[in-house]
């Protein structure tokens, strides 16, 4: 089922008698989409996004899964729903050619931020099509301040997804690294120190540039190298104004 079908299965009836059969709770007051949204952020941002399932959501609702379709179709229009809260959220200023480059670090940021509040949840945007108006609305607003910027119309789309790719991958690793901290119980799994040790213990004659630049290859704390490629790609930018490539 498409994104297009999902939306429009979504304000349909539900079928006679779903959410009312053997083992299935039936709540007093009806759920809202609204607040199957919120319950499954709640969810996230306490268990994580793998945590989520129709299932988990269900109990959490204090209802059974069968009713939830008749708000939700399934994960995939979940996952929509999900994203599309987040970005409502986020603020997007008016493009200014004079301050582009800020502007799109800082609305690459807004996202990092909101994707962090609930730990890999940014899976859910990776291969996502934006069809979702407040998703669309996120693309609008990226492309128009790349544009504002001079790039080429292409290489602002390009230069938007690859953003958004970035911005989603970046947030995905830090939950994994942070579960996996969690999972063994053990700092050295992402202990800076420990890595350089390792990677300066290696044999220099074999690995002479990664012994040497061990400090370097470790180093930067919060989101240094987050900041740091988001700018190299905004740079990279610059010279396809005019042209499309």
């Amino acid at each position: 089922m498409n994104p297009r079908e999902r939306r429009a299965a979504r304000h349909q009836l539900p079928p006679s008698g779903a959410g009312t059969g053997p083992g299935t709770r039936r709540r007093r007051v009806p759920i809202t989409v609204a607040q199957v949204v919120d319950t499954a952020l709640d969810v996230i941002a306490a268990e994580g996004y793998e945590a989520l399932t129709m299932r988990r959501l269900a109990g959490a609702l204090d209802t059974g899964p069968a009713s939830l379709y008749a708000h939700v179709v399934n994960k995939a229009d979940l996952d929509e729903l999900l994203i599309a809260r987040l970005c409502a959220g986020l603020v997007l200023p008016e493009p200014d050619p004079a301050a582009w480059r800020e502007q799109i670090r800082g609305v690459c940021g807004q996202l990092r931020d909101a994707y962090l509040r609930y730990p890999g949840i940014s899976r859910a945007a990776l291969a996502m099509a934006p069809t979702d108006l407040e998703t669309v609305r996120l693309s609008e607003g990226m492309l128009g301040i790349l544009l504002a910027g001079g790039a080429a119309p292409r290489a602002a789309a390009w230069a938007a997804d690859a953003l958004l790719l970035y911005v989603g991958a970046y947030c995905l690793e830090i939950s994994v690294m942070d579960q996996r901290k969690v999972d063994n119980d053990a700092d050295w799994v992402v202990d800076t120190d420990e890595l350089r040790r390792r990677l300066t213990a290696l044999p220099a004659a074999t690995f002479p540039h990664i012994t040497r630049h061990a400090a370097e290859i470790t180093a930067g704390g919060g989101h240094d190298r987050f900041d740091f490629t988001v700018a190299l790609m905004i740079d990279g930018l610059a010279g396809t104004a005019g042209g499309e490539a």
